[in-house]
């Protein structure tokens, strides 16, 4: 390897009980592109916070170009030329491109913005590195892809050389990840250097140098790229065999969830179109999607966050007029949101907190909270569902997103629901996760829950549902039974090719 431009040298970082880092020591060369690789709740995101400044380590040092980089110290880290885009993004959807870029380049006793040499240093660079942005679009009405160019932008604008990306394809679609991956490939040409954290393997082994594979807070493996395999990492990132499991062939049960003709308008447009289905107890129902087509609005109107416009919606034989999260709740139905982050918890209350929140009326006595009840069954969740990185009292903001997605399934699953709404269960969770995630739902199938899936994943859906819908612009296809699925006929119909297809009722 070249002489390294970046050396990280036995960093350990503690948190109450919990050692995050313990002794980890890695180098980066000029133009290299190194995948941090673990299980969610590795030491990953902790390391590289270190990395940027956001955290003092208890131990060890970061060297940039050979020389000692003050810790604690964000400042430090971009004026030595380190870059990082967050997973969640510090940026301000109410301003502009340009605005969010050259935020905090500017000093506060200068009487004037430079906004047109700065517009002009923006698309010098995005021209550059292949960037394409619109200085002048609001942030906010930008897709997550585009958002997520800017942040890189910003890094870059700030003459970064050595940019670290944080779960950088957590949030983008197949597309946007390719398109991502070919632009940090050209970067690492032009001589950057890039860390970027991972657990999809796919991306790591097309797209990485070196892989180094963190696991429990220590660093346990490197790998050549052209060396090494998906089997063999995955093995080395959770310490034994992964395989995922398998869904058995069943006879579903009777109906318990149909809608005809649904229609939801939001804002004077219609997110839903008219759209088709039932669901039955003990089956999968998988709806594929591009992100964006309608898949957030189906899960809002079947929580209850959202009415429904016109069409009949029937629960349990029982049409439904407007569906309140209470009644969602009461009739059993359990939620995995899209965003957990957003949607799932409250950060800053404990985990235990958490486990309760949807439910106080079955932990409240004479107006209070039942600490104790809460604090047990929390625990039971811990238990069950293999939830690392913090007891029922700790902030649930302390676990890693793996773990918190564990957590909001046991909080569901627990109570084995009647009907299971699982949006996106498996995004942003390593290979040991995943497996586990699908287990458990396919464990609440065994047991008569009924579980609409919705997913970008292709290969996640053909592995779990039953039957298969394509959700395009707000409109439902026709179902196929799974064993007809392939990829690329999911691809077809993801695109709306589905009228001229003859398709098997069911």
């Amino acid at each position: 390897m070249n002489t390294p431009v970046l050396e990280i040298s036995g960093v350990s970082k503690r948190f109450g009980q919990t050692l995050a880092n313990d002794d980890i020591s890695l180098s980066l060369g000029k133009g290299e592109i190194v995948a941090l690789l673990g299980e969610n709740g590795a030491g990953k995101t902790t390391l590289m916070s270190i990395l940027f400044g956001h955290y003092v380590p208890d131990t060890g040092h970061v060297r940039v170009d050979g020389r000692d980089l003050a810790p604690g110290k964000p400042r430090a880290a971009i004026r030595a030329g380190i870059g990082m885009v967050h997973q969640h993004f510090s940026l301000a959807p109410n301003l502009t491109v340009l605005e969010n870029v050259t935020t905090g380049t500017e000093s506060l006793w200068s009487f004037r913005s430079r906004r047109t040499q700065a517009r002009a240093r923006l698309l010098s660079i995005a021209e550059r590195f292949g960037l394409k942005v619109d200085p002048d679009a609001r942030l906010g009405d930008l897709s997550v892809g585009e958002q997520q160019r800017v942040e890189i932008l910003k890094a870059l604008y700030n003459d970064a050389r050595i940019l670290v990306l944080d779960e950088p394809t957590a949030v983008l679609t197949q597309i946007e990840a390719e398109r991502l991956f070919a632009t940090l490939k050209d970067m690492a040409a032009q001589g950057l250097s890039l860390i970027f954290i991972s657990h999809k393997l796919d991306e790591v082994m097309s797209t990485a140098d070196r892989i180094v594979v963190l696991r429990g807070g220590r660093h346990v493996a490197e790998r050549l790229a052209v060396e090494t395999s998906k089997a063999e990492l995955a093995e080395l990132m959770v310490g034994r065999t992964v395989t995922r499991p398998v869904r058995e062939a069943s006879t579903p049960g009777e109906i318990v969830l149909e809608a005809a003709a649904v229609t939801v308008r939001v804002g004077g447009v219609d997110r839903l179109k008219a759209i088709d289905f039932r669901l039955r107890a003990g089956e999968v129902l998988g709806i594929i999607g591009v992100s964006g087509n309608g898949q957030a609005n189906l899960a809002q109107l079947l929580s209850g966050t959202l009415a429904k416009t016109s069409g009949d919606l029937l629960l349990f034989g029982e049409a439904v007029g407007a569906l309140s999260v209470a009644d969602a709740v009461a009739l059993g139905i359990g939620r995995i949101p899209e965003d957990r982050n957003k949607d799932g918890v409250i950060g800053e209350m404990s985990i235990w907190e958490n486990v309760v929140l949807e439910r106080l009326a079955d932990f409240s006595k004479n107006g209070l909270v039942q600490r104790a009840a809460g604090l047990a069954l929390a625990q039971r969740i811990i238990d069950q569902f293999d939830v690392r990185g913090g007891s029922p009292a700790s902030r649930i903001r302390l676990l890693s997103g793996g773990n918190m997605q564990k957590l909001i399934l046991g909080r569901n699953l627990i109570n084995r629901p009647r009907i299971l709404l699982a949006a996106q269960p498996a995004r942003g969770l390593d290979e040991g996760a995943v497996a586990a995630v699908h287990e458990r739902i396919l464990e609440a199938r065994r047991q008569g829950t009924a579980v609409l899936l919705i997913s970008e994943d292709l290969d996640e859906v053909m592995a779990l549902a039953d039957r298969i819908q394509a959700i395009v612009g707000g409109r439902l296809s026709p179902p196929i039974p799974a064993e007809e699925a392939s990829a690329r006929r999911l691809g077809l119909m993801m695109s709306g090719e589905w009228e001229k297809e003859v398709v098997h009722a069911v």
